[in-house]
């Protein structure tokens, strides 16, 4: 519409014209029309949660570092001469000692001592350096003392023995213990979270799905083992069956399902009113069907999660109750028998403890990573922000 015209006038010129068959003519008559091809293949939403996880660079190096652990804790002790089990009291509470690098003054199997300075003679073939000489007050007058450095393997006799990660008490290898104590932690976690997992799967997914006086008599089920100390329920067990291993997995067990199940519950209640669950209801699916094939994999994203998060906090529970004297006896180790035995040297021997504390924390911070890691990759609303 040219400016000042009106809808009249138009349509007053319009009506004098006439069209005739051949003032038109068809336009992509011969072309064929067709949803636009995709540039790109088709993603699935697993496989789209796994490429997001993928670009966070933070969970990426917490799954190296806990693979890292995992192979460590399979092969460590392979690494080793000596068995976990191994006893040389002799060459108890000696410091670290590394090929390498004790070149570099790194892990030389070093140690600090004092003696009184009369005795340096003694010394003469172990010392490394003389730190500081002092007088010390004893009985009215003072005594020459010396701190001196001294290679503490070359003293016990043992030029060529390495310990890595230093010996305790009784001269058993620090190294092969720890790596057997993660393996130990690790498959304790894993079996609490295998059970965990299928019987909160099974009991929370039952229990939304027929809903009403099911969901309500599981529910309170739930809600009574909840309220049961976990603590308390452990030493009962100790008292009664004692500190074994799996006795330790069995009480894990017992309570450590609630969490799993009160997720997949309100994962069900979420999904099964959906369209496509009734439709597959309305076309004849069974309920193991409806329940397996339709709405559980809907949680797939929450229970990896879940997972992630369970196993640092079952290694955790473990440390804790073996640190207690309630987990692993020893000569068994675990982490927390470690810790438990190295805190009585800490002072004097701190490697001791230094190192067990070092996987467990490093650990735990790699599974929180990863669990972060996965909670923002699976969770949709977060699509944006990646």
């Amino acid at each position: 519409m040219y400016p000042g015209t009106s809808l009249e006038t138009v349509d007053d010129v319009l009506k004098g014209v006439s069209f005739a068959e051949n003032d038109f003519e068809f336009y992509d008559m011969d072309a064929s029309l067709a949803d636009a091809v995709p540039e790109a293949p088709p993603v699935s939403f697993f496989k789209d949660a796994m490429l997001r996880f993928s670009k966070n660079k933070a969970s990426m190096l917490a799954v190296f570092v806990v693979l890292f652990v995992v192979l460590m804790a399979i092969f460590g002790p392979m690494m080793s001469s000596f068995g976990f089990r191994e006893q040389h009291i002799r060459w108890d509470r000696l410091p670290p000692r590394v090929p390498g690098l004790e070149r570099l003054g790194i892990f030389d199997g070093s140690g600090v001592i004092r003696v009184q300075a009369a005795n340096l003679p003694d010394y003469e073939d172990v010392i490394i350096k003389t730190l500081s000489l002092y007088d010390q007050p004893a009985g009215g007058r003072l005594v020459p003392m010396a701190e001196i450095r001294i290679d503490m393997y070359r003293w016990v006799g043992a030029d060529d023995v390495y310990f890595w990660f230093g010996s305790d008490e009784l001269g058993r290898d620090l190294w092969t213990r720890l790596w057997r104590g993660v393996r130990v932690s690790l498959i304790m976690a894993a079996a609490a979270l295998i059970i965990n997992l299928t019987v909160g799967v099974i009991f929370g997914s039952v229990a939304a799905y027929y809903g009403r006086t099911v969901d309500f008599v599981m529910l309170h089920i739930m809600e009574v083992l909840s309220a049961v100390p976990t603590l308390m329920l452990v030493l009962l067990l100790v008292v009664r069956f004692g500190a074994t291993m799996w006795n330790l997995v069995f009480a894990l067990t017992l309570t450590g399902w609630l969490g799993m199940a009160y997720m997949i519950r309100a994962q069900f209640y979420r999904y099964k009113g959906q369209e496509y669950v009734m439709a597959a209801r309305t076309m004849g699916a069974s309920d193991k069907r409806l329940i397996f094939r339709y709405i559980l994999p809907n949680a797939i994203g929450p229970t990896i999660t879940q997972v992630a998060v369970v196993i640092p906090s079952f290694m955790m529970t473990e440390a804790f109750l073996s640190y207690l004297g309630l987990g692993v006896q020893a000569p068994e180790p675990s982490v927390g028998v470690l810790l438990a035995q190295g805190q009585r040297m800490l002072f004097t021997n701190p490697h001791t403890v230094f190192f067990p504390a070092l996987v467990i924390s490093v650990l735990m911070l790699a599974f929180n990573l990863m669990a972060n890691g996965l909670r923002d990759a699976f969770d949709p609303t977060l699509r944006g922000h990646q």
